[in-house]
């Protein structure tokens, strides 16, 4: 059963005046930085679980990143890893733990490669680097079917598809925790109603990710659920192998967001983790 916490209320976050709008961030407990970095179309409220328990010891910094939850969309040029490095600079803080779910995997790892002074560590979930496609059949065709439902302007169609991932190619949606599904939903419900359609694509893409990663230095954990697709675990395996200090964990009977699914085994794994920097 998901339970928002005191520490992830609405009225909690602050925001920062970016070069490009407002971004919002909860910033919470003391001690060494982490930075939670959420996965796309939700928004720092995936980490509900995370934030308290890594609050108890660590500072916490969850932010809503640009385009999602309550940050401001893009009216020009970006990439995600200049937004975190602004807003690490504005509180004068780091170097930080960067943990990234999914597209927030992908923050991490890029922001790690772009600006390296400011990044203490790497934790990766469901992710790899940039470049990174998924190949399996299971996941194209999810991809397919969300283009279809957007171009058709059938959001429920896009949710219906979208909280898919949570329990990914082995299992239904009946099989997983409800209300996780609901707060998948609800994230992501409104980060949709924050774009229109056709409106243009700011981002830019942090160019050869992989090709730069045997230059990441600080130590990098690639946690992943078991249930992931082979060719995700794959690539977790070669990125962890090709930086410098890079381990690999796997949470068996999960997917996507072992987060969500198993929250005291990913919050185990994560502050051992911690406690080895």
């Amino acid at each position: 059963m998901v339970v928002m916490t005191t520490a992830t209320k609405a009225s909690d976050l602050r925001t920062f005046p970016s070069a490009d709008g407002d971004l919002a961030y909860l910033d919470t407990g003391s001690g060494d930085l982490v930075v939670l970095l959420h996965s796309g179309y939700v928004d720092h409220r995936v980490w509900h679980a995370q934030i308290p328990a890594l609050a108890a010891g660590h500072r916490v910094i969850a932010p809503d990143v640009r385009g999602h939850g309550s940050s401001a969309n893009a009216s020009k040029p970006f990439r995600w890893a200049d937004d975190i490095a602004a807003l690490l600079r504005h509180l004068d803080a780091g170097p930080a733990v960067l943990v990234g779910l999914s597209m927030g995997g992908l923050i991490a790892t890029n922001t790690v490669l772009e600006y390296p002074e400011l990044v203490r560590a790497v934790v990766t979930c469901g992710a790899a680097t940039g470049e990174f496609q998924y190949t399996d059949d299971w996941t194209r065709g999810l991809q397919a079917e969300m283009a279809r439902a957007l171009e058709a302007a059938d959001i429920e169609g896009w949710l219906d598809a979208f909280v898919q991932v949570l329990p990914g190619p082995e299992r239904t949606v009946a099989d997983v925790d409800q209300d996780s599904l609901r707060l998948i939903r609800d994230m992501a419900r409104g980060t949709l109603a924050k774009h229109t359609p056709g409106e243009k694509d700011w981002f830019v893409p942090v160019p050869d990710t992989f090709a730069r990663a045997a230059g990441i230095t600080v130590p990098l954990l690639a946690l992943n659920g078991g249930l992931e697709p082979a060719d995700m675990l794959a690539a977790a395996e070669r990125l962890a192998g090709t930086v410098h200090d890079g381990r690999t964990e796997v949470v068996d009977g999960v997917g996507h967001y072992p987060n969500l699914e198993t929250p005291e085994i990913f919050n185990k794994i994560v502050l051992d983790f911690l406690r080895t920097l």
